[in-house]
């Protein structure tokens, strides 16, 4: 390892980001500043904060293991992503989101769905949904950063955990939004190289695309019999239809993430940082070339780590990153030891910047999401200063989690973040733009049917957050209360349409509230 080129690289970018942090610091001096970039964020600068917050260590980490289990089906989460978290995302939410935002004056998610409905309640309902949640989602993003510095640099994997957290914490405390979004753009700038570079090394280690992608197919007959019996046909194959592999790559990876994605409070509040509709519509270009490289190369790379560690090792991947204390292999660990094992040492410490920038950039929107949740929509002292300390309480609970959760956790912590946050917030988020009828009441009956049967899904019949919890078993004597299939239905799928439907109802049996203007009619145009 040449640790002059590592300690170089590491003080370079630690350099970047301190002069954005000050450069942020500077411009930031009143609360639409610290919240909102007073609302005149360039469209190249929102689209690449946009992209980086969305696309993590979670994505390049988590799901490039599970890409690496699951192979090539999971390019359907690709093409959701950029569809829905992109295109649905900027063009019909984003552009409604800029203009009733800015006529009721939100400055967070909770305020923007609370003062649509005139409703204390749902301000401090979906505080406490993003305070109590997100940080399983920042644990996820840490957990990814922390196995790779521990593969590459060899350190201890608690001690990469919190040097990691406090260094990104840092800038979100001194510079608000302003600050996540510099620092997001250089970042995503460093993620895009090294995505690129990691597509071309890999395909040239393997002999090229076609050579790569048939290695791939034929190694098909290989898939261990236990894989198989879940609906496993290959790594360039979907899963049998109806099969466990299938319930679990289509509704917990796809469905939940990338329907997850439209009701992300760290990304709907990048809308409102922007001047109007017209640079949203500039955004989307930017933003949808920036996650395809992102996920389409992480979920690529994963699916041929199999054909890479089968030429040189003679194992599939996931037996390569066998537990021996446990027996079971850790999918975190496929990206970090192919990237190890297969790249040049110098791609080595490119790579470790771009997965630095991939968690930096999200965590910064999750802290900033979490600290304005608490302090602005949670207790009402949204002073710069108590905004800044509510950042330190989601880092330290952010950090807890990221060092008690177990290993293969990222994608599916990740995977049931958004699923909650879809069921909870989705269709109330959705009503608040395109539908005046409804009414405070179904909102709240929506949000609370929404994360009430998440919970009670997760913890009687999704056979993954059954098993880990066990208060199935301690309760009923049994790990989940029902067969197949539905142990392996994401609770999205029942969720979701659930939220909606009472939603619906609700509101029109109750009162309707008097509506915004600009929802009737949009009185902002520009």
């Amino acid at each position: 390892m040449d640790y002059g080129t590592l300690l170089i690289s590491l003080l370079l970018y630690l350099g970047i980001t301190v002069l954005l942090s000050v450069l942020a610091y500077r411009h930031t001096k009143t609360k639409k500043d610290y919240l909102l970039a007073g609302g005149e964020t360039h469209p190249f600068l929102m689209a690449l904060s946009y992209g980086s917050t969305f696309v993590s260590t979670s994505a390049i980490i988590g799901f490039g293991g599970s890409a690496a289990m699951f192979g090539m089906s999971l390019l359907w989460l690709t093409f959701c992503t950029i569809f829905v978290g992109v295109f649905v995302a900027f063009v019909i939410y984003g552009k409604r989101t800029l203009l009733v935002g800015k006529e009721l004056g939100a400055s967070t998610f909770p305020e923007f769905i609370a003062l649509r409905y005139k409703s204390e309640f749902i301000k401090k309902f979906c505080a406490l949904v993003i305070i109590a949640g997100m940080p399983l989602y920042a644990a996820a993003v840490m957990i990814g950063s922390g196995r790779f510095l521990e593969q590459l640099l060899h350190i201890d994997y608690n001690l990469a955990i919190i040097i990691f957290g406090v260094i990104t914490a840092a800038y979100v405390i001194t510079g608000g939004i302003k600050g996540v979004l510099y620092n997001d753009a250089f970042q995503a700038t460093i993620m895009f190289l090294g995505m690129i570079i990691l597509f071309a090394v890999t395909y040239s280690k393997l002999g090229g695309i076609t050579p790569a992608h048939q290695a791939l197919t034929d190694m098909a007959s290989l898939v261990p019999q236990s894989m198989v019996d879940k609906g496993h046909l290959g790594w360039t194959a979907m899963p049998a239809l109806g099969s466990e592999y299938w319930w679990v790559v289509v509704s917990t990876l796809v469905m939940g993430v990338g329907i997850g994605v439209l009701a992300q409070p760290q990304l709907v509040v990048r809308f409102l940082t922007v001047k109007g509709p017209r640079e949203i519509n500039r955004a989307v270009v930017v933003g949808g070339v920036f996650i395809l490289v992102m996920t389409g190369v992480a979920f690529t790379v994963g699916a041929l780590s199999n054909a890479y560690f089968y030429q040189t090792l003679g194992k599939i991947s996931i037996a390569a990153v066998m537990d021996a204390t446990t027996g079971k292999p850790n999918i975190d660990s496929i990206i970090p030891l192919f990237v190890s094992s297969a790249m040049p040492s110098w791609f080595g410490y490119l790579f470790m910047l771009t997965l630095l920038s991939a968690a930096m950039s999200t965590l910064s929107g999750q802290f900033h999401v979490i600290g304005t949740s608490l302090c602005n929509d949670l207790y009402k002292n949204s002073t710069l200063s108590s905004n800044r300390f509510s950042i330190l309480v989601a880092l330290v609970a952010s950090i807890y989690l990221a060092l008690k959760l177990p290993g293969s956790i990222i994608a599916v912590a990740t995977a049931i973040f958004f699923g909650v946050c879809a069921a909870t917030f989705l269709p109330a988020y959705t009503a608040a733009l395109f539908w005046p009828r409804a009414t405070k009441s179904g909102v709240i009956a929506s949000m609370i049917a929404g994360l009430a049967s998440s919970i009670l899904l997760m913890a009687f019949i999704h056979a993954k957050e059954a098993t880990a919890l066990g208060l199935s078993n301690i309760l009923f004597g049994k790990t989940t209360l029902v067969g197949m299939p539905w142990v392996y239905i994401d609770p999205i799928v029942i969720s979701l349409p659930l939220s909606a439907v009472t939603l619906v109802t609700v509101s029109l049996l109750t009162e309707k509230v008097s509506a915004v203007s600009l929802v009737e009619k949009p009185s902002i145009t520009k």
